[in-house]
């Protein structure tokens, strides 16, 4: 029978009479569970028993043990007429029907006519075919039980292992495939920090184990290969047991015709189950079977490192960016002889993807590789962040070299002395110019990263230049990165986070992921630190649809799904300082706090630690300037907030004025140093940070001692704080005009519309940093409903953005519960 998508309603429905109905799943699936559910939904007294798998030869041992009684197993039809005139009007109830003995099997086609009997049968089974075939042909029905929900999926994992981060859970859920013995095992696993796979069979796996031996071996065979592929397969690779599999309800039909794994945990435990000479030879066979980059990693998996290096190297000169400098990479890990050329062609590949670690790993042997690696492995240690360490590696290089390798000597000294040294470039810069009066292009970009720095004119359009000339891509992607960091330090903060995207897309045709994510990252930080005002509907017209990517909330979720990623650490401290700004200035201090916490050390982090400090009242904890590794807008926007932290401690003193400042931060900070000229300074703020120009005219307020003038700036500031979401500091331009004895009725219009329970949900799992995507994932709802719901919420809170809705449902006002039903 077809399988249904509500078995326990069709099963009961069916057991209101004389039947047979057979629950059919495989391990772990939850068949007892639904076996219980149904019995429960059936009227009259049920009859348990089941079958034993070390008692399966013990004749009518599963229908004894239902009807508590000892039966006359020698003979089918007495058997059958005994267990009827117990079981009357009442359920029979047999689980685990796949270690039943002979003499139930055979009676329970006669019972079907008789009694109402359910029955539960794990797939694979070794039933004997004609058992199987009359228990098919005498069932009423024939249900599949099907894997969890979502939301079941959830709240089982969340029993299993209450402790487990968003990322992690979200992990459990896609590996486990509905099966609730696996979601059991994955939870426990990753609350006990375990990684996933191997070879061994923890406890709970045990039953799946067990299971899978019921399997013919061609079918164990297939699922195991899709356990060690770790992908969907085509019917034709995985051979004749995917048919096996397919009827033990183990694999399911993918995109593209390709078979899946209905549990990725189950495949795996079929792989894990594989002594070590049965893994080498389903290992080489796979080799044999799929593309060279999956044969490469197959080949060395079965102890073959030579092969697999070989077939590594000829996968690589197929592919270009990522794929090519990761094959490249695996090729030099390997355990065999390396040729110093494949290590350099490595590097450069890496270097090239946005992989400068790794790079300069490859390059750190214990052998010499010559002047051409130590060049390269300079330029990898100046792009990982250690510039003395690049130093060192370059001051080897005799000045006999080759002309292209000395003049990327030159570069590394160059940018590593600009990066210790800033202030004594200019003198090396202009040694190295005069050695190379028409300089080659890394020459030539070194200087324009000394003359940005410095703020030579023109240093911009030089930079830019530099960036997005042809050749060699790693100087160009190196010098966009530069440009964007100096653009972000001037204070253009627009043009910065243009110039990244446009990064970041050339870097995605080219597969340069590490790069990709870098100025992805780069550029949602000046864009949420330049602040932008949500569209808005005019007069009379409806409420504009959300664009995706635009605004606070486009913001948000790219920097949340980011920091979901395995990220080079730049991209990551940026990422994370973005996301975490956004959820502080909305209200979302916890979030913003759980964020950085998680994040990596990093200029731009810490001030948002600092600031996420003040915003929360905290202003001791952002009393003291952390500026180090900055320059420009972050060391401005470090010294002001410790400026607002003294104001809030009633701290006295005049610091210093750090240099190099843009003129907005420079303004501001003298504006505090003289105790006028905020409101000015707002001005300057416009272009460059909207948050930055409320914080002007919040001091003007509060410093202001002409009452007009102070209330006018509160009043300027609470505006434009409402008008882009910034709750925090809307909420301390409130608090400044109180004090100036101006109250209004500021209640939003959610007192007078409750939130439904479905929109709490949604704004919980926005305040709590989820994206879209995952929030439809855990409610089990589509990604349109969940932005409906969203609306909504801001729609009745009087929100510009979601986040703010999040704020004020949850951090505004934490006590208030939604209505039921709606």
């Amino acid at each position: 029978m077809a399988e249904d998508q509500d078995p326990v309603s069709t099963a009961a429905a069916l057991l209101h009479r004389p039947a047979l109905v057979v629950l059919a799943g495989p391990p772990g699936c939850g068949r007892t569970s639904m076996l219980r559910r149904v019995t429960e939904a059936v009227p009259g007294p049920a009859y348990a028993g089941g079958g034993l798998a070390m008692l399966r030869a013990n004749p009518a041992l599963a229908l004894s043990r239902a009807v508590r009684a000892r039966l006359p197993a020698h003979d089918v039809h007495l058997l059958a007429e005994a267990v009827r005139s117990r079981v009357r009007g009442g359920l029979l109830v047999l689980d685990d029907l796949q270690y039943a003995d002979p003499a139930t099997l055979a009676a329970l086609p006669l019972l079907a006519g008789h009694c109402r009997v359910l029955v539960a049968l794990r797939t694979p089974h070794r039933l004997p075919a004609r058992a199987a075939a009359a228990l098919r042909s005498s069932a009423a029905a024939w249900l599949t039980v099907p894997p969890l929900s979502r939301d079941a999926a959830t709240d089982l994992a969340r029993r299993t292992a209450a402790q487990l981060d968003p990322g992690a859970l979200q992990a459990v859920l896609d590996r486990a495939g509905g099966n609730p013995l696996a979601v059991t095992a994955l939870a426990r696993q990753a609350a006990a920090g375990k990684a996933p796979g191997g070879s061994g069979i923890d406890q709970v796996a045990y039953a799946i184990a067990t299971a899978l031996a019921d399997l013919p071996r061609p079918a164990r065979t297939a699922l195991a290969a899709l356990g060690l592929l770790g992908r969907p397969a085509p019917a034709a690779l995985l051979g004749p047991g995917a048919s096996g599999l397919r009827a033990a309800g183990l694999i399911t039909d993918g995109p593209g015709g390709d078979l899946v794994p209905v549990s990725t945990y189950v495949a795996e435990t079929a792989a894990g189950l594989l002594d070590a000479a049965g893994r080498v030879e389903l290992h080489t066979r796979l080799a044999q079977l799929t593309p060279p980059a999956e044969a490469a990693r197959h080949l060395a998996a079965a102890g073959d490192p030579a092969g697999a290096h070989r077939m590594a190297l000829a996968a690589a000169d197929q592919v270009t960016g990522g794929d090519r400098a990761a094959l490249l990479l695996f090729a030099c890990d390997l355990d065999t002889p390396i040729d110093p050329r494949v290590r350099v062609a490595a590097a450069d590949a890496a270097l090239a993807a946005g992989q400068a670690a790794a790079a300069a790993k490859v390059l750190t042997t214990g052998t010499p590789l010559g002047v051409e690696a130590d060049v390269l492995r300079g330029e990898a240690l100046l792009q990982a962040g250690s510039p003395a360490a690049a130093r060192a590696a370059v001051t080897p290089v005799p000045d006999a070299a080759p002309a292209p390798v000395l003049a990327g000597r030159d570069r590394v000294l160059l940018l590593a002395e600009l990066a210790t040294d800033p202030a004594s470039a200019p003198d090396l810069a202009g040694k190295i110019a005069a050695r190379y009066p028409n300089p080659p292009a890394g020459v030539a970009a070194a200087l324009a990263a000394v003359h940005a720095r410095h703020r030579t004119p023109g240093w911009d359009q030089e930079l830019a230049t530099v960036a997005t000339a042809g050749g060699d891509r790693l100087i160009a992607r190196y010098s966009a990165w530069l440009l964007v960091e100096e653009l972000v330090a001037d204070g253009r903060l627009a043009e910065a986070a243009s110039a990244a995207q446009a990064a970041a897309r050339e870097c995605a045709l080219d597969l340069a992921y590490g790069w990709q994510t870098r100025f992805a990252a780069a550029g949602d930080w000046a864009l949420a630190l330049h602040g932008t005002l949500p569209q808005t509907a005019s007069e009379g017209e409806p409420e504009p649809e959300p664009v995706a990517g635009q605004g606070p909330d486009g913001v948000l979720e790219r920097s949340g799904n980011l920091t979901d990623r395995a990220l080079p650490d730049e991209a990551r401290g940026y990422a994370t300082a973005a996301a975490a700004l956004i959820e502080a200035d909305t209200g979302l201090l916890g979030a913003a706090r759980a964020r950085l916490d998680r994040g990596v050390a990093h200029p731009a982090t810490a001030w948002v630690g600092r600031e996420t400090a003040w915003l929360d009242g905290q202003p001791e904890r952002a009393a003291h300037a952390d500026d180090a590794g900055t320059h420009g807008l972050l060391t401005g926007l470090h010294a002001i907030t410790a400026r607002w932290a003294a104001h809030d401690l009633g701290q006295k003193g005049t610091p210093p004025i750090p240099a190099g400042l843009p003129q907005a931060a420079r303004r501001t900070l003298t504006a505090w140093a003289t105790g006028t000229g905020f409101t000015a300074a707002a001005d300057g703020w416009r272009p460059v940070a909207l948050r930055e120009q409320v914080r002007c005219l919040l001091a003007a307020g509060l410093t202001d001692g002409d009452p007009a003038r102070a209330v006018a700036a509160l009043l300027d500031a609470e505006r434009l704080a409402d008008a882009a979401g910034l709750t925090v500091l809307a909420g301390r331009a409130r608090r400044g005009l109180r004090r100036r004895h101006v109250h209004r009725d500021t209640r939003s219009p959610r007192s007078g519309d409750q939130l439904t329970r479905r929109e709490t949900d949604v704004l919980r799992l926005v305040a709590e940093g989820e994206p879209t995507r995952r929030i439809a994932g855990q409610l089990g709802i589509s990604a349109e409903t969940v932005d409906t719901h969203i609306r909504a919420g801001m729609r009745k809170l009087g929100a510009r953005t979601r986040t703010e809705a999040a704020a004020l449902a949850f951090a505004t006002f934490p006590s208030e519960t939604p209505k039921d039903g709606r």
